[in-house]
């Protein structure tokens, strides 16, 4: 299922702007959705609402980006974000979704996938991981799965990042050049870079095996990393039917009195103060 997201989103995040999205407009309507978030959380955590969200795409497409954008204000006890190194030889053996599965959310939680199981479908079959006939399996198991998923009260959200092969050079090219980026590049995305193709033909294969009524792929473009980030925090928060949850206003209450207490003449180690 190939989808425009703003078309998705109850409020598209920035209805009738073609351009680039600015900074200052981005950074306005992400703080409405970020507050969107906060008050969704809460209701979550009152509810007992179990919710799983996959990010997956290209390389450089800005998942991180967008999982950071989700992650900036939200309690970190609610929102756990899952990205899971290569299996071990214990783990090899095992039915393949079978190390995912602990990471599933619990009653009150939000669950993130920075990459998920689609592993099999993309990089492990792209890059011969593993072989065509497990990639296969997979791929005619995981809609059960995701069923089994499904039928157990987890919302289950999935979510595709689109990104051209022009804009994915420039990105990939910057990693390279820049000493703050280039831990983001790793062996295996210059490996991966020049088989653009055998990724879209993983991805499409995916998309046909595992786009279903019971969990559909949203596929977002994300040239523009602001307006792809805005776009998906709208989406995700229109697919969620939180309530707002009324709380207390928090009133402080008056500090206790020193007594005999008396402020040590200096800290044991003062750090440095250069500015």
């Amino acid at each position: 299922m190939r989808v425009d997201l703003k078309s998705l989103a109850a409020e598209p995040a920035v209805a009738g702007v073609k351009d680039k999205v600015g900074r200052k407009v981005y950074e306005e309507e992400l703080e409405k959705l970020q507050t969107d978030l906060v008050r969704m959380q809460q209701w979550v955590k009152q509810s007992g609402t179990k919710i799983c969200i996959i990010f997956e795409g290209r390389d450089a497409a800005g998942k991180g980006g967008v999982i950071k954008a989700i992650m900036e204000r939200v309690n970190p006890r609610v929102f756990r974000v899952i990205a899971l190194p290569p299996p071990t030889e214990r783990e090899k053996s095992q039915l393949y979704v079978q190390r995912y599965l602990p990471h599933l959310p619990a009653a009150g939680e939000i669950v993130i996938f920075d990459r998920s199981w689609y592993n099999r479908a993309g990089v492990e079959r792209v890059m011969g991981f593993c072989t065509e006939e497990q990639a296969q399996k997979f791929l005619a198991s995981v809609g059960g799965v995701e069923r089994a998923i499904v039928d157990s009260g987890i919302i289950l959200l999935k979510y595709w990042l689109e990104v051209s092969p022009e804009e994915q050079t420039r990105r990939i090219e910057a990693r390279i050049d820049d000493p703050k980026k280039v831990w983001k590049l790793s062996p295996m995305d210059v490996l991966s870079y020049e088989r653009w193709y055998d990724y879209s033909r993983a991805r499409d294969a995916m998309f046909a095996a595992s786009d279903t009524g019971w969990a559909p792929w949203y596929v977002a473009q994300s040239d523009d990393k602001k307006r792809a980030r805005l776009n998906i925090l709208s989406h995700l928060l229109s697919k969620i039917p939180f309530e707002r949850i009324k709380s207390e206003k928090v009133k402080l209450p008056k500090r206790q009195k020193a007594g005999s207490y008396v402020e040590p003449d200096q800290p044991l180690h003062r750090i440095p103060e250069p500015f």
